[in-house]
């Protein structure tokens, strides 16, 4: 098998960076190995510029309808077919073709929650989901739950389909970490869109209430961009950096200290995995689906219930109220859990639904 051709079918919604570092790490480990992706078009809020390495192909899918998307898939001599979720009809209309020819795996971030939607999900699953797809690749446990009600079995379920680029990141941190451990910089970073749902306004209330009430050195700063950007609070002691790219998050990783990210709604997010492994302490909302893996309460971290302004203040005081030495330690538990994905075992769940 090690000298065959082995071609792997996407078919995905948003392309991010974290995906492609994960997919040019498993073609350069396997030669044999050909990625194809067909894509939607780039979110506005997060234009990444993208890079791809040899033997991965990208395609857009507004050039693709079904009868075209069939012929291309099947001319491919595809081995595995991974898809996106199940919002994109065509999608699923391919799996279907190529269910039981070859591995078919169905990959989402969704997490159990168990309402009304999800229990009627599980019910037309084998109607369904079970009739298209052999195989599922989700991010978490949570998500592994939600899995499982839909019908799939343990062995046929993989975890960790979301991996941060954790080499990358963890160079920064060795880079860094003299230097943090002497003097550790009194900056919180936020690193998201300026949407709603990702609770900024809750965030940006909270830090001024506490400076308020709680006077004190430290800073807030935020990158990212979206929809509220232009309704952005100023404040002295915020700063607003806009979106900015992977080759550039590094003068920022530098200079800030304690990472947050106080979501309404985030089934995962990959940018928690990011901050653990360049050695953030983190302060998370109860919603954000990544912390139950890379945050341990009071170890590298805290918890705070989402859109509670009161307990995120809360949050905020434990951390400057630490010591340089507490802070550090916790930065040292962030790189430890930061290992529990990579790329290394992204590449073997893909290769272990292939048998290989």
């Amino acid at each position: 098998m090690k000298n065959k051709k082995i071609k792997i079918l996407f078919l995905y919604t948003e392309l991010a960076q974290y995906f492609l570092s994960c997919v040019n790490h498993l073609t350069n480990e396997h030669k044999n190995i050909e990625v194809h992706i067909i894509r939607w078009k780039i979110n506005s809020e997060a234009p990444f510029n993208l890079k791809i390495g040899k033997n991965i192909f990208l395609y857009k899918r507004e050039n693709f309808d079904d009868k075209k998307m069939l012929e291309f898939s099947k001319n491919l001599g595809i081995s595995i077919l991974i898809c996106s979720g199940w919002i994109d009809k065509t999608y699923l209309k391919i799996a279907k073709y190529f269910f039981k020819k070859i591995p078919t795996v169905l990959m989402f971030d969704n997490k159990w929650k168990g309402n009304l939607k999800q229990y009627l999900a599980s019910f037309l699953s084998r109607f369904f989901l079970l009739k298209r797809f052999s195989n599922v690749w989700v991010v978490g446990e949570s998500q592994k739950i939600y899995a499982k009600k839909l019908g799939f079995s343990d062995e046929n379920i993989g975890i960790g389909f979301y991996s941060a680029d954790v080499d990358f990141f963890h160079k920064m941190f060795k880079k860094n970490e003299l230097l943090k451990k002497k003097n550790f910089p009194k900056r919180f970073i936020f690193v998201g869109r300026y949407i709603e749902s990702k609770g900024i306004f809750d965030l940006w209330k909270a830090f001024i209430e506490l400076q308020k009430e709680y006077p004190n050195d430290w800073e807030l700063w935020c990158l990212g961009e979206g929809e509220f950007f232009d309704k952005k609070i100023e404040n002295e002691k915020i700063k607003h950096f806009g979106f900015v790219q992977k080759k550039d998050i590094h003068k920022f990783i530098e200079k800030t200290g304690v990472f947050i990210l106080p979501s309404h709604f985030e089934p995962w997010g990959v940018v928690v995995h990011e901050f653990v492994s360049a050695g953030f302490p983190l302060l998370c909302s109860e919603e954000v689906g990544a912390s139950s893996c890379f945050l341990e309460d009071k170890k590298n971290g805290f918890y705070f219930p989402a859109k509670n302004i009161e307990e995120m203040k809360k949050s905020m005081k434990k951390i400057i109220n630490l010591s340089e030495k507490e802070i550090f330690k916790m930065s040292e538990k962030s790189i430890f859990l930061s290992k529990k994905i990579n790329h290394k075992k992204w590449s073997a769940q893909l290769l272990k639904f292939l048998k290989i």
